[in-house]
């Protein structure tokens, strides 16, 4: 079998807003296996990823780039193949002529859990980097800087409409970590 030839080019796809008029995001990719690309407000591509679940990806990238998430393409498969998904992503990339951001510089931006420390306020950084500070004081004070910066971002989402539950992990808020439960 030729995997190649079986490859569907990105312009041919369906392209779907990443958030449709009720604000959710598109359901009929929840549980599915395949890989999916992301476009801005200019349809401009800005990351390929595959997944086990589109869904629950799709929503993960939106609480860490909101500002880029505007527009997907997905292909899905009936099951996991990481042959499949990375020639399929490799030849999304070629067809697109430039690598996007989110798979080169921003790759970890784009896939691991959000580090508030790089975004803590000058206040912030003070406060805790006092030695009088102990553990359970340090927590807390990490604890509330990530409180703050996922406030922040439940406001950016909620203000494009977003209707969908977003739940961040609390045990990860501890060690200044922000990810989707």
């Amino acid at each position: 079998m030729n995997v190649q030839a079986d490859i569907p080019s990105l312009a041919s796809l369906e392209h779907f807003p990443y958030i449709d008029a009720a604000g959710k995001l598109p359901h009929i990719f929840q549980g599915k296996v395949g890989i999916y690309a992301i476009f801005d407000q200019q349809d401009a591509l800005q990351y390929v990823g595959y997944s086990r679940d589109v869904f629950l990806s799709l929503k993960q990238h939106l609480v860490r780039r909101p500002e880029y998430c505007y527009g997907v393409k997905v292909q899905t498969i009936d099951r996991p193949n990481r042959t499949i998904l990375e020639n399929t992503r490799n030849a999304w990339i070629a067809e697109n002529g430039a690598v996007p951001i989110g798979n080169s510089d921003d790759t970890a931006i784009w896939n691991e859990p959000i580090q508030v420390e790089g975004l803590m306020t000058p206040e912030e950084q003070e406060k805790l980097a006092n030695p009088l500070l102990d553990d359970v004081m340090r927590t807390k004070a990490v604890k509330n800087v990530a409180r703050r910066i996922e406030a922040g971002i439940m406001e950016q989402i909620k203000a494009r409409g977003v209707q969908e539950e977003i739940r961040f992990q609390p045990k990860l808020k501890e060690q200044g970590l922000l990810d989707l439960k």
